[in-house]
């Protein structure tokens, strides 16, 4: 039997391989910049989970309206202080991402582990708002916003009362 010497790779690891840069990289990495680039992806996360659903607002009744969209890049602006064309952006983006999703549990897991309950009804008022922008508030819509807010632990009582601040204007 022939004595081995070590592990059998596919290929040899030089200088120039991936891996080798990727690790130069991480060790060289400043101790405070790996803070940085991890709050910025949280805020990056956060931000597209909150467009996400509105996303899922605006197509729950199969009509996307003129209005609705515009309610949509509205909203975004309002909550996550971004400008027109940051909306715009994130807008497109979340659009791709719900086309890719399972479930709502992924972006409420973001807003949960991100937002207070003071944020988490103005989303929810928002969504509301989304839903009312064409005049008709479907049952599909009223029925994702009723399971965001079980997910992002909102009471029955704050649901209706952010569909009545919504609806006044």
């Amino acid at each position: 039997m022939a004595a081995s010497r070590g592990p059998a790779f596919a290929g040899t690891v030089t200088d120039g391989s991936p891996i080798v840069r990727s690790l130069r990289a991480w060790i060289s990495r400043k101790p405070g910049r790996a803070e940085a680039d991890d709050a910025e992806s949280r805020a990056a996360a956060r931000n597209l989970a909150v467009a996400a659903l509105l996303v899922e607002v605006l197509r729950a009744d199969y009509d996307v309206s003129s209005e609705e969209r515009r309610q949509v890049l509205d909203s975004i602006g309002r909550i996550l202080g971004l400008d027109a064309a940051q909306s715009e952006a994130l807008l497109a983006e979340a659009d791709h991402t719900v086309d890719r999703s399972h479930d709502l549990h992924q972006f409420t897991s973001q807003v949960n582990r991100a937002f207070d309950h003071a944020e988490k009804l103005r989303l929810v008022e928002q969504m509301w708002r989304v839903a009312q922008s064409d005049a008709i508030v479907h049952k599909y819509e009223e029925h994702i916003i009723r399971r965001v807010c079980d997910l992002l632990h909102v009471s029955h009582r704050e649901f209706i009362a952010a569909k009545l601040r919504a609806a006044e204007g």
